[in-house]
């Protein structure tokens, strides 16, 4: 079996399950791109998927992350293709996609099954959607990232694998075709499957109130977010948010608009506002 999941953590305690349990011994593949966020207009197209690519390339620009998009670390057209070629060529392999309760994860399940439905039978779903886990303390608890279960739960977990049914490759693929064609750049988890479509600036407002009278570094401010906020998106979509809340009136910036070590944030006040 070959296992995907959506997230570098998510990989890492999967793999410790594999060492409780060698019946979920396989590789571990990893859908890299957040298809929760930035243009899926033709996506399944040469021209979609760079234009795709150019925007993460002006979202990273600068950050921590600059020249990503080149390095060839996020491909995961080639993953599909290599996927494709493997249930084609060994009639007995299956695929197991985990999933959990979140936007990233969901979005990243549409995209791939909407490529897999020729392997129908063989393509396994493990979607964690509001189901309880006990935690490292022995309280019940329900995640919202497959990284927050404990490894040995996962072995628990594996009983809940089951078939993508014909029903839910037509409608999932015309579920995630409606995505792409609704334009948006922001896409939101509203239970379920159910994604919610937002403007590009949807985050800015609730990045805005960890901006004060005192000058404070991008990092500090984009982890208050993540560590407080409800909604939130990756630390690179909201470094770049936060890039371009800096160069209006309302904030004075200290330093280089790069990484978000680099630049130091503070709300004018009225009087410098004026000025």
């Amino acid at each position: 079996m070959i296992h995907i999941v959506f997230n570098e953590p998510d990989a890492a305690v999967l793999g410790k399950a594999m060492e409780m349990d060698e019946s979920l011994l396989g590789p571990i593949q990893i859908v890299r791109d957040d298809y929760a966020v930035g243009p899926l207009t033709a996506i399944f197209t040469p021209e979609g998927i760079e234009a795709r690519k150019n925007w993460w390339k002006m979202v990273l620009e600068g950050g921590e992350l600059d020249g990503m998009v080149e390095d060839g670390l996020v491909n995961d057209e080639q993953l599909v293709l290599e996927l494709k070629e493997l249930l084609t060529n060994e009639n007995a392999e299956e695929v197991w996609i985990w999933a959990a309760q979140n936007k990233h994860d969901v979005c990243g399940y549409f995209w791939l099954v909407s490529q897999l439905s020729a392997f129908q039978g063989r393509i396994q779903i493990l979607y964690l959607n509001n189901l309880p886990f006990i935690n490292e303390k022995g309280n019940i608890f329900y995640p919202d990232w497959l990284s927050q279960i404990p490894a040995k739960e996962f072995i628990k977990a594996k009983k809940l694998a089951r078939p993508v049914t014909t029903s839910e490759f037509e409608v999932d693929a015309d579920e995630w075709n409606k995505i792409c064609a609704e334009g948006s750049m922001v896409r939101l988890l509203d239970g379920g499957k159910k994604i919610l479509h937002k403007e590009v600036d949807y985050y800015d407002a609730e990045l805005s109130k960890y901006i004060g009278p005192e000058s404070q570094k991008g990092s500090k401010i984009i982890h208050a977010m993540l560590n407080k906020s409800k909604e939130t998106a990756g630390d690179a979509f909201l470094l770049w948010r936060l890039k371009e809340l800096a160069t209006t009136d309302k904030y004075e910036v200290i330093g280089e608009l790069k990484g978000m070590k680099d630049f130091e944030v503070k709300k004018r006040t009225a009087v410098e506002a004026a000025e």
